[in-house]
């Protein structure tokens, strides 16, 4: 049995989760142990155009959507780039530049 990767926030990654209703916390929490263990998330979709592995867990409930943005193609850890609740049928740009920078970030620091 292989270990769990260890999860790593980035930027505001893990306050934001934090705003979301419980059950979606758990559910999220639920859904990123799966991936930790080498699985796939329920619910997911690839966000090429955010950066090359990056996917997007969604979860949904009474209160809306919620999507959890993360690349787990990294040895070191599955790394979440970005947490938010979905307003509308289209992700907004704003979202998928946080979670681009966040991306590009991290590939700059694991360069140096």
């Amino acid at each position: 049995m292989t270990h769990p990767k260890p999860i790593a926030f980035r930027g505001s990654s893990l306050e934001d989760l934090r705003t979301f209703p419980l059950s979606v916390r758990r559910e999220a929490g639920h859904q990123l142990d799966q991936v930790q263990k080498g699985r796939e998330p329920d619910d997911w979709k690839p966000m090429n155009s955010v950066g090359q592995g990056v996917q997007e867990i969604r979860i949904r409930d009474s209160t809306g959507a919620y999507r959890v943005m993360y690349v787990a193609k990294f040895a070191e850890a599955v790394y979440v780039l970005h947490c938010f609740q979905k307003k509308a049928q289209k992700t907004r740009k704003a979202d998928l530049d946080i979670a681009g920078q966040r991306y590009r970030d991290l590939l700059k620091e694991m360069k140096s």
